[in-house]
């Protein structure tokens, strides 16, 4: 029996059920920014690796100031990048400099600005120290062999400069699905044509794109015409070349809505097609037997968007086993929605004083309107079997904007 209009957490789990293990490959460090870790990073010696000092100043024996020492005959100088050195006597000190191993036979750093220096000699002018101050002591931040990134982890130039430090001049990352997105429809021309009267602009395919190649996924670009058999040649010929479809537009109820029957022509499996939701009810998904995935998205901009947050990105994070942290708002004023549907709801965030996130609703002019989408940063998701959602409740949000 067909599965018609399934609900929005049936989805995600159909979703889950079909995840791809994707292959590790091997990347120069420098290339890894925004690749997925294929490997645990452990620290390959303790951090830091020696007791490091933290302050330009002096480094004495502190038993020797809490006997009422206060002046100290320098003994030497200790740079940053030297061999450690060794206070031979408990009455003398040597200066040191941040980044200096800390003198055996030493254990509390005073800064400059504690002290008075002349001709050999320095003054403390401080009435108390804290015993082993102003140091760094090995192992304190990571004992050696402890994980301190995780596969799976994406990588941000935090993550290269730990990589570094640990010796990795190439990682283990994950390699991403070979995608193409495709779009669908005779009324639509190239971004640099001016359409007549009866066409638009291919302009949701640059979106997807765009959006994917933030997730660290580069996708080609493809349309097809209104023609069945036009559709199956091509279709055919990028099932062959990529992992990953992503189709917007042809999936609905229209006369010229062939792609669902095209795709199963081809030996693609229909996971779902229609979702209880708004906007974006006409969403298919499947699969054939080589593990091709196939998203086709519908037609109409904010819904074709919607699905992308909502559903290709809950995809991707299953397969590379990550999850994003769930982000909730308040809603800032009262919203009614009658139908019996999950509200994938447009709207802008506030962000507050008394560090709230208030999120207030901006609705369009229905699914159309991708000009809304600039006016708002992301989507609040309002759960189904509720009509009334109240100013100052608490929902999911899902932010399409990096500053969120």
């Amino acid at each position: 029996m067909e599965n018609i209009f399934i609900t929005y957490q049936e989805a995600l789990s159909i979703l889950a059920s079909h995840v791809t293990e994707f292959p590790e490959e091997s990347r120069r460090l420098e290339d890894c920014v925004g690749a997925y870790l294929a490997e645990d990073l452990k620290a390959d010696r303790d951090f830091p690796p020696f007791d490091r000092v933290t302050m330009d100043g002096i480094a004495i024996a502190y038993e020797s100031f809490s006997d009422g020492r206060r002046k100290y005959a320098i003994q030497e100088t200790a740079p940053a990048g030297t061999p450690q050195k060794t206070l031979k006597d408990p009455k003398d000190c040597i200066e040191v400099m941040t980044g200096a191993i800390m003198p055996e036979g030493a254990d509390t750093v005073i800064r400059y600005e504690d002290l008075e220096l002349e001709e050999g000699w320095a003054g403390i002018l401080a009435d108390t120290l804290k015993p082993r101050q102003n140091v760094h002591f090995k192992g304190m931040d990571i004992p050696r062999d402890q994980i301190i990134v995780s596969r799976g982890t994406r990588l941000s130039s935090a993550e290269i400069n730990i990589a570094a430090a640990v010796g990795k001049a190439s990682l283990r990352v994950k390699a991403l699905p070979r995608t193409v997105i495709i779009s669908t429809g005779d009324e639509l021309v190239e971004v640099d044509q001016m359409p007549e009267p009866h066409q638009i602009r291919r302009s949701n395919i640059y979106g997807i794109q765009s959006t994917l190649k933030q997730w660290g996924v580069e996708a080609a670009l493809q349309h097809l015409p209104d023609d069945k058999e036009a559709m199956k040649q091509i279709i055919s010929k990028l099932l062959q070349q990529y992992d990953l479809l992503v189709f917007t537009g042809g999936v609905s109820k229209g006369k010229f809505d062939y792609l669902p029957e095209v795709l199963e022509s081809l030996g693609i499996d229909k996971h779902f097609h229609k979702i209880q939701q708004r906007p974006g009810k006409p969403f298919w998904f499947g699969s054939n037997r080589e593990g091709k995935r196939i998203f086709a998205l519908p037609g109409n901009p904010v819904s074709s968007f919607v699905c992308v947050y909502m559903y290709l990105r809950y995809w991707l994070d299953a397969c590379l086993e990550v999850g994003q942290p769930a982000l909730y708002v308040e809603l800032k004023k009262d919203v009614h929605f009658t139908p019996d549907l999950v509200y994938f709801l447009e709207a802008r965030l506030e962000s507050r004083e008394d560090g709230k996130l208030i999120a207030d609703p901006v609705k369009g002019n229905g699914s159309g309107d991708f000009a809304n989408l600039v006016r708002t940063d992301g989507f609040l998701v309002l759960p189904q079997n509720k009509s009334a959602f109240s100013k100052g409740e608490v929902y999911p949000f899902v932010s399409y904007r990096t500053n969120f």
